[in-house]
C-alpha cells in the first residue's frame, strides 16, 4: 500500500504501466461468454390424442417461449446500462476530457428500468454507508490524535462541522466517539493500493483503517478470487489526477450560465450528466448533477463564485480521481470490472474505488 498523502505528487510520472490480465476469459478459467448464451432444446409435439391434451402442449409451448423471450430482453437490458455506464456524461471544455466513470454498478434485474431504479437506489444507500463509515472513522483518528474536546481539537471540530453540513445520523457520532476511548482501540491510518482489473483498466482502492494487515490481506483475497491483480505503488496511480469537484443539480442551474461562472472562477473542467436515455422519467433526470472540477487551492474560489450568482451546490462533496486517458472496454470486460469494484466497495476498510474505464 501507498501512503494517501504521497499518492500524486509528481504529475507526468515517467513509469509505465505494467501488464494487466491479457484475457478477462482466461482469468476466469473458461469462455464466459459460452456459459452466458441461451440455450434452448426444441419442444417436440406429437399429434395429441385428444383435444384436451393439444391444448396442454400448446400452453405449455407459449410459456416456454415466454420465458425464453423475458430471459433475452433482460440480458440485452443489462446490456444496455452496462454499455451506457452509471455516470456517463460529457465535458463542457473542448479539449479537455476528465471523467470518474465507475463509482457504483447497476444490480441485474428483470427489465431495463427497474434494474436502472434498483441501482440508483443501491448507489445512493452505498454512497451514503461509506460517507458515514469514513466520517466515524475520522472522527476516532481525531479523537486518538487530539483528543475529545472540540474546542481544543480544531481537526474534530472541522469534522463536527462536516457531520452538520451532511445531516449524518447522531448515533454515528456518538458511537466513534465511544470507540475512539475504547481499550485497544488503534488509530486509523490512510492507505492506498492499486489494482490492474481486465482489459487493461487501472483501479485505486482508498483505504482508512486500523489494521493495515488486516486491510491488504482482504483486498489481496478479493483481488485473487476475480482473477484480476495486485500492482505495485506508482504503476497505476499516475494515470489518475487529485481533483476537487462540486456537484451541482441540474435543476438549480442554467447550463450557460454554470459553465460562464465555472470558467471566470478558473474551475478546470465543467462535466455534463448524459441526457440522452430515453427510458428516464422526469424525476429521475431532475436528480442529475452537473460537476464542476477544480484544484485544492481553487476549490473556495469556486464555491464563493456559485455563492455570489447565487446558484445552490450540494454540501457533499470532496477529493475525486479522475482518470486522464478512460480506456475504453469490452462488454466481458466491463462486467468482470464491475463485479471486481462491487465486491471491493464491501469491504469495511475500503471508502472509494476509482477507475480508469471509460
Amino acid at each position: 500500500g501507498t501512503n494517501l498523502n504521497r499518492a500524486f505528487p509528481i504529475p507526468g510520472s515517467s513509469l509505465a504501466p505494467s501488464t494487466s490480465p491479457s484475457h478477462p476469459a482466461a482469468a476466469r478459467g473458461g469462455n464466459p461468454s459460452s456459459t452466458s448464451r441461451a440455450r434452448s432444446t426444441p419442444l417436440l409435439l406429437q399429434p395429441p390424442p385428444s383435444m384436451a391434451s393439444a391444448a396442454r402442449a400448446l400452453g405449455a409451448l407459449i410459456h416456454r417461449a415466454s420465458s425464453l423471450s423475458s430471459s433475452a430482453s433482460a440480458l440485452r437490458s443489462a446490456s444496455l446500462v452496462h454499455r451506457n455506464g452509471p455516470t456517463g456524461g460529457a465535458s463542457l471544455f473542448q479539449g479537455h476530457v476528465a471523467r470518474r466513470r465507475i463509482s457504483t454498478f447497476q444490480p441485474l434485474c428483470m427489465g431495463r428500468r427497474s434494474c436502472k431504479i434498483a441501482g440508483r437506489k443501491g448507489a445512493q444507500n452505498l454512497k451514503k454507508m461509506k460517507r458515514n463509515s469514513k466520517i466515524g472513522k475520522e472522527i476516532v483518528a481525531a479523537i486518538k490524535k487530539g483528543g475529545p474536546s472540540p474546542s481544543s481539537n480544531t481537526a474534530l471540530a472541522a469534522i463536527l462541522e462536516k457531520v452538520r453540513e451532511l445531516d449524518v445520523p447522531k448515533e454515528v457520532v456518538e458511537r466513534n466517539i465511544k470507540r475512539a476511548s475504547e481499550k485497544g482501540q488503534d488509530t486509523y491510518t490512510e492507505k492506498i493500493y492499486e489494482v490492474y482489473g481486465f482489459g487493461g483498466v487501472g483501479m485505486v482502492v482508498e483505504v482508512l483503517t486500523d489494521k493495515i494487515t488486516r486491510s491488504i490481506a482482504d483486498i489481496r483475497n478479493v483481488v485473487k478470487d476475480c482473477g484480476a491483480k495486485l500492482a505495485d505503488p506508482g504503476s497505476v496511480t499516475f494515470r489518475f489526477r487529485q481533483a476537487r469537484v462540486v456537484n451541482i443539480k441540474v435543476t438549480d442551474a442554467d447550463k450557460d450560465q454554470l459553465l460562464s461562472v465555472a470558467l471566470d472562477a478558473g474551475a478546470d473542467d465543467v462535466i455534463e450528466p448524459n441526457f440522452d436515455d430515453e427510458d428516464d422519467s422526469e424525476e429521475e433526470v431532475l436528480e442529475r448533477f452537473y460537476k464542476i472540477v477544480t484544484t485544492s487551492e481553487n476549490y473556495p474560489v469556486v464555491l464563493s463564485k456559485l455563492q455570489e450568482e447565487g446558484l445552490k451546490f450540494e454540501t457533499d462533496n470532496g477529493y475525486e480521481l479522475l482518470p486522464l486517458n478512460p480506456i475504453e472496454v469490452d462488454d466481458e470486460a466491463m462486467e468482470l470490472n464491475k463485479d471486481l469494484v462491487f465486491k471491493l466497495l464491501e469491504l469495511d476498510d475500503v471508502d472509494a474505488v476509482y477507475t480508469d474505464q471509460k
